[in-house]
């Protein structure tokens, strides 16, 4: 969920003794999309949006045009609104299953054909253009449910086929990844909206690019998710957790699907509007990696004074955000704790590239 600037996020651990003593996170440089989009006629953006982002597309665009409409008290139709919750959730899957299968299952060659097929199937759901959802889009999702099922994640409610890669990958995380206790651990949600569409367009410039919630910064994206979503007792987790709660989403979103994507019966706050003031609004997308905001301000020949964007990577990369939380006081061997670690960052699933560098520190 980028525009194509070549940003990266750098994360260094300083280890005493094996120990991680500290994490320096330093965030990646957020595109200038404020000054890119001053003085511009709202309407005008609307279709260049997914030509900037790279990822969660849909869901950037649905931000900025919910955004709009509320500052101009525009009311959408239901059919809209549930083409784009639709459209939304399709893409959500895409990008879930991305990581999923890509950042977890890169070296399994014999799953690649499979993959591949997968991933072609739901870029062609995504990309039609379908005003209503259909019997073309139910059987799309059926042909995706059967192709996921056969990579061994199971129907709703199922574990993971044994002996599949995805159960083969859940328990080497279990095994050896790093387990953090869960103190002070907090999710986003759409219960904090008000609280944060409210800053977007503060006086507080740097709220957007290093966010907090009355001085939490709580994860956001699939864990976070079903923690808030099914209120299961926190217990020490790590990228174990992570990797099986975006399985538990992937099903639930093409059961959502394949049941003909009724609105009623649609995830709660998956897309919220709000009225901030004369020609101001926010909106609010649950998308892949977490909860996405755009918030406008629009002058009174309807061009965009003023603009922010606050991303999922914003609060989970924050130098005392999830990472560095679950990071801390950890316990890091030589041989391994490169692939612990990245296994940590590819859970919480950035939306740009990153470093990962390691420094002792030696008594004086």
């Amino acid at each position: 969920m980028i525009v194509a600037a070549r940003s990266k996020i750098h994360v260094r651990v300083f280890l005493a003794a094996d120990v991680v003593a500290s994490v320096e996170i330093l965030p990646r440089v957020r595109p200038p999309l404020a000054r890119i989009f001053a003085g511009k006629p709202a309407s005008s953006l609307l279709h260049v949006v997914p030509r900037l982002f790279a990822l969660c597309a849909a869901a950037q665009q649905t931000a900025l045009l919910s955004a709009i409409e509320t500052a101009r008290d525009e009311v959408i139709t239901l059919a809209t609104k549930q083409h784009r919750i639709a459209l939304i959730v399709t893409e959500r899957i895409v990008e879930l299953v991305r990581g999923l299968f890509v950042g977890h299952l890169t070296l399994d060659v014999a799953s690649a054909s499979a993959i591949g097929s997968l991933m072609s199937e739901l870029s062609a759901l995504v990309r039609s253009e379908q005003p209503a959802w259909g019997s073309p889009q139910r059987e799309a999702t059926a042909r995706i449910v059967a192709a996921i099922g056969a990579l061994g994640v199971p129907n709703e409610g199922g574990a993971l086929r044994s002996g599949s890669p995805l159960a083969r990958r859940v328990a080497a995380l279990n095994e050896v990844g790093l387990k953090s206790a869960p103190t002070e651990h907090s999710f986003l949600s759409a219960a904090d909206d008000l609280k944060i569409t409210k800053r977007l367009l503060g006086d507080d410039s740097t709220f957007c690019c290093c966010p907090d919630l009355e001085g939490h910064v709580p994860e956001t994206g699939p864990w976070a998710r079903q923690m808030t979503r099914d209120r299961l007792l926190l217990r020490p987790f790590g990228a174990a957790e992570r990797l099986t709660a975006r399985i538990v989403e992937i099903v639930r979103l093409c059961a959502w699907l394949e049941a003909g994507a009724q609105i009623d019966a649609a995830e709660h706050g998956i897309v919220e509007r709000y009225k901030l003031g004369p020609g101001r609004a926010a909106a609010a997308v649950e998308c892949a990696r977490g909860r996405l905001y755009h918030a406008v301000e629009l002058d009174a020949q309807g061009r965009i004074s003023r603009f922010e964007f606050l991303a999922p990577t914003e609060w989970n990369f924050h130098r005392r955000g999830p990472l560095a939380r679950n990071l801390q006081g950890a316990v890091l061997t030589a041989r391994r704790r490169r692939e612990e670690v990245r296994a940590l960052i590819a859970s919480l699933d950035p939306c740009v590239g990153f470093t990962l560098n390691f420094r002792e520190i030696r008594d004086a």
